[in-house]
């Protein structure tokens, strides 16, 4: 890998575009060279775009804020030729994100992706580095059916898989059979704040449009395998979910209920999650945490406020494990929503891709 990569942000506006330039200022590999948003940004400098739209805790960076938005599409050309890859989190119809995308790495400018359009494409890998780092070997025939040497997608899970997936990927050895998990999911995950959606404030919405099929499908995507050029989903376990919007600014928290065909002690779960370690922590990737599952023996604990933010938001904290009655255990995840489960694992991804030379 290169010593250092220039990068851009399509969709530097959104609440997510901003995750990335905090989480970008000081990166040891990556430098922000580009902004870009739609054409009503384009032509302002950044601080003037996003205005009093800026909802991140740190101020934001000057330098960025100095910096000139360009046109996401009709300035694809100049953007490519500038970065070395560029991370995607744009607001628009699935179909235009598409196009969008794959023109990008048509002009052999590599596209982490933030966004679900391509999450089903079978030869875009849909990756937590953690879980399943060996997908991105599907590039290769990405490649080859775009045409490119450099270009490819790759894209990040759904933000509410990634609080219950890690925790059950570790006790996928002892046969989980089925599933049940019901998320609890922040206003963030919206792109919004109580100032701009007051009305979730001592308010609970039971529905988010698409999550549940979202939640119910791309695990099997990411337990899935290589085969003639494609990613063959799981045929197991079989899951199922309900999706509400909580009344919390950020973590997503997941009630989740698995059974197993050869069922472990709770002794032997809490091991496993204890002693998890992924490719990302064996090789020291920037944003990877260095404990990635963390179990709370409180019984009011993990909660949203508290620790949402461990390890900079990019553990999984897991608690309340014990038995049911209708699946064989039961227990509760948390991750940070806009960090792990969007930005974050977006830029864990990026790592884990230049360390690998995906970059070069």
């Amino acid at each position: 890998m290169k010593q250092s990569y220039k990068v851009g942000i399509i969709g530097a506006t959104g609440m997510v575009g901003q995750r990335f330039i905090d989480l970008l200022k000081d990166h040891p590999w990556f430098k922000i060279s580009v902004l870009a948003a739609s054409g009503r940004s384009a032509g302002k400098t950044y601080r003037e775009a996003v205005g009093s739209k800026w909802v991140m805790e740190n101020e934001l960076p000057k330098y960025v804020g100095d910096m000139i938005v360009m046109d996401a599409s009709a300035d694809a050309e100049k953007i490519a030729d500038a970065v070395d890859f560029v991370f995607c989190a744009v607001n628009m119809k699935k179909d235009e994100i598409k196009a969008l995308e794959e023109k990008y790495a048509k002009l052999e400018c590599p596209v982490i992706s933030n966004n679900s359009a391509h999450r089903h494409t079978p030869d875009v890998p849909m990756v937590i580095p953690e879980i399943n780092p060996d997908h991105i070997e599907i590039i290769k025939a990405q490649r080859e059916r775009l045409g490119t040497k450099r270009g490819f997608i790759a894209v990040k899970s759904n933000c509410s898989i990634q609080s219950y997936v890690p925790a059950l990927h570790p006790l996928m050895k002892y046969g989980v059979t089925k599933v049940l998990a019901t998320t609890y999911q922040a206003i963030s995950g919206a792109g919004k704040t109580f100032e701009t959606w007051p009305e979730m404030v001592d308010n609970l919405i039971p529905y988010i449009g698409g999550e549940e099929e979202k939640s119910e499908l791309e695990p099997l995507k990411v337990w899935g395998h290589i085969e003639n050029g494609r990613i063959i989903d799981a045929e197991s376990p079989s899951i199922t979910t309900q999706c509400l919007r909580v009344p919390v600014s950020n973590g997503h928290t997941a009630a989740v209920f698995v059974s197993f065909a050869d069922k472990p002690s709770m002794e032997q779960i809490k091991e496993d999650w204890k002693n998890f370690r992924g490719v990302p922590q064996e090789l020291e990737l920037p944003h990877a945490p260095k404990q990635f599952l963390n179990y709370f023996e409180e019984n009011d604990r993990p909660q949203s406020k508290l620790d949402r933010n461990l390890e900079g938001g990019m553990a999984v904290s897991i608690g309340r494990l014990r038995p049911d009655t209708q699946y064989d255990y039961k227990f509760v995840c948390l991750s940070h929503n806009t960090l792990r489960g969007a930005a974050g694992g977006g830029v864990l991804l990026a790592e884990l891709l230049a360390k690998k030379g995906y970059f070069d």
